[in-house]
């Protein structure tokens, strides 16, 4: 049994395809689920203002699941005769979920298409626009840029009710890997510093926080990520960096002391949104698994993928309770 979800209010468990939900629960009181006893957190003090979600890493377009470049193994896993494509089974349930959570507002952090094709685009639009309108805020990924397209491109401020999100384009056209320019540094820092909400900063990249430093790194390369520690350490503003890319869910603190966040797709297993509830004193972000049956048929079928390389992939997906759901403080 995978404990996957736990808020203040909510405990999720999964076996296999099968979900056990207990919701409408107190803060700070154990339960039993699955005979599990679990504690419900107490959340940030103070009001809710307002709450946003956000997906990453949705790939529309995708046709084979697991398939690593220019490498033989698997296993591949594919949609059966009869099937829809997953890309839309995920996506679409990821959209049911979030609008019967009551939440309006949704950022996308890149990875909208696997190869930035129109047709991808418009299969994003149709699933993601049609339901959020104006309320949709997307930025481009590594996959969306491979021929240098530039759709979904630029740094966008978001402000909501008692945080404002700042969503960096962190692509470098035609790669793999991740940049801030200087130029979106000095962007940063100059809406951090006048910025009266706390910060979220949010890109497709995941940040460089520690091990070897290299111009290879799969991410934010190590110079520009030490510029946006700079300006996180300066700005108290700044509270979080949330990114995708790795598909997986993991935290690691920046230097300064703030959590540096990964959320895991909503392409393949676990199948995942995150939900980001504001009060006057803090942010929690609790992780859910997108819970249709058909999403979670899909999802359970994507466990074992990369297994022929020996990689243990439901493991590094799902990640930790703790790197999924958790409260981020304000400073």
């Amino acid at each position: 049994m995978d404990l996957t979800t736990v808020a203040s209010d909510l405990i999720v468990t999964h076996g296999g395809a099968h979900e056990m939900r207990l919701a409408d629960l107190h803060a700070g009181t154990t339960y039993h689920i699955g005979g599990v006893a679990v504690t419900t957190p107490l959340p940030p003090p103070g009001a809710l203002l307002s709450r946003f979600a956000t997906v990453n890493d949705v790939h529309f377009g995708e046709t084979e699941c697991g398939r690593v470049d220019g490498m033989e193994g698997g296993p591949i896993v594919r949609v059966l005769p009869g099937e829809p494509p997953y890309p839309v089974t995920m996506n679409s349930g990821a959209v049911a979920d979030i609008l019967a959570a009551g939440i309006s507002t949704l950022v996308v952090k890149g990875d909208l298409s696997v190869d930035g094709r129109d047709d991808e685009w418009e299969m994003f639009e149709r699933c993601y626009r049609d339901s959020f309108g104006d309320s949709l805020y997307a930025v481009r990924g590594n996959h969306d840029a491979y021929h240098g397209q530039d759709r979904y491109a630029g740094d966008t401020l978001v402000e909501l009710p008692g945080v404002t999100i700042a969503l960096l384009d962190t692509v470098i056209p035609l790669q793999t890997t991740g940049t801030i320019t200087a130029a979106q540094i000095d962007w940063l820092d100059a809406v951090a510093a006048v910025s009266t909400s706390p910060m979220i900063v949010m890109g497709h990249h995941q940040q460089w926080v520690e091990g070897t430093r290299s111009d290879a790194y799969f991410g934010i390369h190590p110079d520009a990520s030490d510029a946006l520690d700079a300006v996180a350490t300066r700005r108290p503003s700044i509270v979080a960096y949330a990114a995708g890319h790795t598909h997986r869910h993991r935290v690691r603190p920046m230097r300064c002391g703030i959590p540096s966040i990964e959320v895991g797709c909503v392409k393949d297993f676990p199948g995942t949104w995150a939900e980001y509830r504001v009060y006057d004193g803090g942010i929690a972000q609790v992780v859910h698994r997108v819970s249709s049956p058909a999403a979670l048929s899909w999802s359970e079928r994507c466990r074992g993928l990369m297994a022929d390389f020996g990689f243990d992939y439901s493991t590094y997906a799902l990640g930790r309770l703790e790197d999924r759901c958790f409260n981020i403080p304000l400073r």
